[in-house]
């Protein structure tokens, strides 16, 4: 059987239902009540968890305090989730003996090194950049993947920690971006290279249960497959339109007829070739292929994430 943690949240959800549609046996837990989850209660109450692990053979830890809740959530509370709750989870999987532990980090462990100083070609990141967090959400998700790789040395436990990208549908947490491009246009340019579609963040984790007893323990960026290259960065610094000109011909008809635009500079692009080929993982939803749906008047969005929809953040700690 499965565990999957944050079983109420957005990908939590995503993964309870496609374990399910698949057949394959999973439990979900959440301190939220909700179809998809079975036990409720905190991650980091040692007891709550001791009780889910019954009959568990691998684990997807989803479950977290999310930069949003930064506004909402003390530091405190932050490592009390994010910290704690991992610990917890992973002591009681080394116990358990799983097969597979995979957690749900974030390319916001990167912080400040997304960032180029003025002038400085965008910023190619793979897993060998250095994170260098700037807010308790970043601190968090790099102490908890820490304590991955600790239990994999230390106690063998198989562990992947990946690194996703951008797959919520909820506004921009940027007002400036939000109030300067519709919302539909700017996660359609983010596919260039900061956004996946949940459905592609659903199979990494597959993938990742299915790869951890050979990896052992390994870090990966899961995004979109960027049409862009590493050769590209000091001109998207400069003029991104013009590079996406040459890498995905056509792009300013459809966006012409939606009204839509493309930001002159980008400042970052995420490379997921390391997860794509230690994985075995093939997204299927970028740039070019939405733009294909677009351009026939189809929703850019999976089945999977047109049936998930919003969820928003709980605004206070429950």
């Amino acid at each position: 059987m499965i565990l999957v943690t944050g079983s109420s949240g957005h990908l939590g959800e995503a993964l309870v239902r496609t374990l399910r549609g698949a057949g394959r046996p999973v439990r979900g837990i959440d301190v939220l009540p909700s179809p998809w989850t079975d036990v409720v209660g905190s991650i980091a109450d040692a007891a709550v968890v001791e009780r889910a692990f019954d009959g568990i053979a691998e684990v997807v830890h989803a479950a977290t305090l999310h930069k949003p809740h930064v506004a909402t959530h003390s530091r405190q509370q932050f490592i009390d989730v994010n910290v704690t709750g991992t610990l917890v989870l992973l002591e009681a999987a080394a116990r358990a003996r799983v097969r597979a532990f995979v957690y749900t980090s974030t390319t916001s462990t990167f912080g400040d090194a997304l960032s180029p100083p003025p002038g400085a070609p965008a910023a190619w990141i793979t897993e060998d950049v250095v994170p260098v967090p700037k807010n308790i959400y970043g601190v968090t998700k790099c102490a908890a993947e820490d304590l991955c790789q600790l239990a994999h040395r230390n106690q063998h436990l198989p562990v992947v920690v990946l690194r996703t990208s951008r797959f919520f549908p909820e506004a921009d947490d940027d007002p400036h971006k939000a109030a300067a491009f519709d919302g539909d246009n700017l996660k359609h340019v983010e596919l260039l290279y900061r956004r996946a579609d949940i459905e592609d963040i659903v199979s990494a984790h597959l993938c990742a249960l299915e790869r951890a007893p050979a990896i052992g323990f390994g870090r990966y960026i899961i995004s979109a497959t960027t049409p862009l290259t590493r050769d590209d960065a000091a001109e998207l610094a400069r003029d991104a339109p013009a590079v996406v000109d040459r890498r995905v011909p056509g792009w300013r008809v459809t966006y012409a007829a939606r009204g839509w635009r493309m930001p002159a500079t980008l400042d970052r692009v995420y490379d997921n070739r390391r997860a794509r080929a230690a994985l075995g993982w093939e997204p299927r939803n970028d740039f070019a292929s939405v733009l294909a749906r677009l351009a026939h008047g189809d929703d850019p969005r999976s089945p999977l994430a047109r049936t998930i929809g919003k969820k928003g953040y709980h605004a206070k700690r429950v």
